[in-house]
């Protein structure tokens, strides 16, 4: 008697690749199966010095051996997903004759782990489950980053680490209904204690089986009841693509041009004169000295820098307050009155180069290499740009130069102006929203909406008031809003709240966040299962329609394939007829799935029952 046993994928992370000379006589004895199978796993040509080939599939390598005694196990391996896609009806052809089927990945190749669960796992189960044989699925390997539980944001969620969680594997087992087991390596205690253990199980189990029928009519039954239709897959759900953050370049244009909402003026410390202007908030944000400088009640409690020059009088601050007799300064046109900052620049090297600061200031203070060429432009002196830059960090708070200890461009920008967000700290508006105050500052605003920018730039009621109501929006759903202009990200709590913002970013014409939401929502439809896709109170053609209306667009277009692709649970649903006749047309062109394949498939229903009928029992 004999046992077949095929596997599929590889142990090793980065696996094998088609066309790689990799699955050689090395890669055959490093296998699970060849460690599991001990020395007496051989080659069916052992004079040969590459791998036996399967004569139908050249994918898959053969090798055989013997347990218990005289079984002999016939062993069918491919060690790449890739090599399959050539032909895959001899796949089908190489698995229908198997007894056992051993399915393999690494716990430290998340990318390869992804394409056996979206890309063949779904052709594999269909064949699986029709012919009932016993599948043992293995994750082998210890995770590299065993940290803490992955984050369960739906846009961040597959960047968590390179390494397969335990419960991913665990899913896939319940999908393809298959034994999940760990193997942390492949020593012998590993492979001979759990997987062994299994294997022989179900080998024991399939021989049980072969003893009660005989051989011939075990295969021959296979092949002379009719065969399933083939189901092809769903079509590819359109992409929704997100426009890249445009952060920086606003807050560089608020310092270019919204000097209608600056509150803070420069001085040259030796001649008085005026070097510029610009907004507390945001210094406050980026900075931790101009936090401390503004926002200390005392002349004393303001800092003095860590990079201060030291003369005969002692170490003195590079910037201090107005000490003039000047009241009050003329303000831009449309300016509210309000609290102004005169700070006083001692530094000469500040002096000049003041605007750059600034500009690397409101950038979001990481573009070091830029900064540093544009000193060295203009001051020409190698140790005054370094004195400079030196004084500089002081003002972010960072002791080491940023090519000791770089800093990644997503801890900077955006993350910065968080601090203030919600936070009455130099807030100059205030939102009123269902009974909820919001503060604010109108510099972000302006700088990171448009409508916001000729709402208080302009002659409106909001350009000269401190209080703005805020109708037709929640209170949840404008914070969310305010979140995003604040931090350029948005990760709201369900498919409602995603959707709620979302018309609130068209109602202000903000282009990025409704891309965000549209990805949150397909994101939050695309992770529920069918079971509770069928079961759930949202309204997925009411979705459609809020979408149409509110020009999402991307979203509009994913939802029409999204309900054609699980066109046997909405199509059963009482809003399935709210549908137009064009968009019923275009779904039902798209289902999935289509009516050819159930035609087929009650036909061979059909056939199947008319066949069980023909055999009779001889009592």
């Amino acid at each position: 008697m004999s046992i077949h046993i095929v596997a599929l994928g590889s142990e090793c992370p980065g696996g094998v690749g088609s066309g790689e000379e990799a699955a050689g006589q090395g890669q055959v004895q490093g296998s699970l199966l060849w460690s599991y199978l001990g020395h007496g796993a051989r080659e069916l040509d052992p004079t040969s010095t590459t791998p036996s080939r399967h004569p139908l599939n050249p994918a898959f390598m053969e090798y055989q051996s013997r347990v218990f005694g005289d079984v002999r196990v016939m062993v069918r391996d491919c060690p790449s997903w890739d090599l399959l896609d050539s032909d895959w009806a001899s796949v089908r052809s190489v698995l229908e004759q198997a007894d056992i089927v051993v399915i393999k990945y690494s716990v430290n190749d998340k990318i390869a782990f992804q394409q056996v669960r979206n890309g063949y796992a779904p052709r594999l189960r269909p064949l699986l489950r029709h012919w009932g044989m016993p599948v043992i699925l293995v994750a082998v390997g210890a995770r590299l980053n065993d940290e803490g539980p992955p984050c369960t944001c739906p846009l961040c969620a597959s960047d968590w680490s390179s390494c397969v969680p335990h419960g991913e594997g665990l899913q896939l087992s319940r999908d393809l209904g298959a034994t999940y087991l760990e193997l942390p390596s492949l020593n012998n205690f590993f492979v001979g204690r759990y997987f062994g253990s299994v294997l022989e199980y179900f080998m024991i189990q399939c021989l049980k089986q072969k003893a009660k029928e005989r051989p011939d009519k075990r295969r021959g039954h296979r092949f002379n009841e009719p065969r399933p239709p083939h189901l092809d897959q769903p079509a590819r759900l359109p992409p929704v693509r997100v426009e890249e953050s445009s952060f920086s370049q606003d807050l560089q244009w608020l310092l270019e041009r919204g000097v209608q909402f600056a509150d803070v003026v420069f001085y040259a410390g030796d001649s008085g004169k005026e070097l510029g202007w610009a907004h507390a908030a945001v210094l406050c944000a980026i900075s931790p000295y101009f936090r401390q400088l503004l926002v200390g009640r005392q002349a004393w409690e303001r800092p003095m820098s860590r990079c201060a020059c030291r003369e005969r009088d002692g170490p003195h601050s590079l910037l201090s307050t107005w000490d003039g007799g000047l009241d009050d300064l003329p303000r831009p046109d449309g300016h509210l009155p309000g609290p102004l900052s005169r700070l006083v620049v001692k530094d000469p090297l500040l002096c000049l180069c003041l605007w750059e600061t600034l500009m690397f200031l409101y950038r979001g203070a990481w573009e070091w290499e830029y900064l540093e060429e544009a000193i060295a432009e203009k001051l020409k002196n190698p140790l005054a740009v370094a004195q400079l830059m030196e004084r500089i960090r002081s003002f972010v708070g960072r002791e080491k130069a940023p090519r000791d200890t770089p800093t990644p461009r997503s801890q900077q920008g955006p993350q910065t102006l968080g601090n203030l967000f919600n936070s009455p700290l130099y807030s100059d508006v205030i939102f009123m929203v269902q009974g909820s105050v919001l503060p604010a500052h109108r510099a972000v605003l302006v700088s990171r909406c448009d409508v916001m920018a000729a709402m208080f730039s302009g002659k409106y009621a909001e350009a000269r008031s401190r209080v703005v109501p805020i109708h037709g929006v929640s209170s949840d759903t404008f914070l969310a809003f305010l979140e995003y202009l604040y931090t350029d990200t948005c990760c709201p709590a369900s498919v409602l709240q995603a959707m709620a913002v979302l018309v609130c970013a068209e109602m202000y014409q903000v282009k990025r966040l409704q891309h965000l939401c549209e990805v949150c929502v397909c994101a939050y439809l695309q992770s529920m299962p069918s079971r509770e896709l069928a079961s759930t109170s949202i309204s997925v053609i009411r979705l459609l329609r809020r979408a149409k209306c509110h020009n999402a667009d991307q979203l509009y277009v994913w939802l029409l394939h999204f309900i054609a692709n699980n066109y046997l649970i909405f199509s059963h649903k009482p809003d399935f007829l709210e549908l137009s006749e064009e968009e019923r047309e275009q779904v039902e062109r798209l289902r999935w799935p289509s009516r050819g394949y159930l035609q087929e498939l009650s036909e061979y229903q059909q056939r199947r029952r008319q066949l069980r009928k023909s055999r009779c029992s001889i009592m």
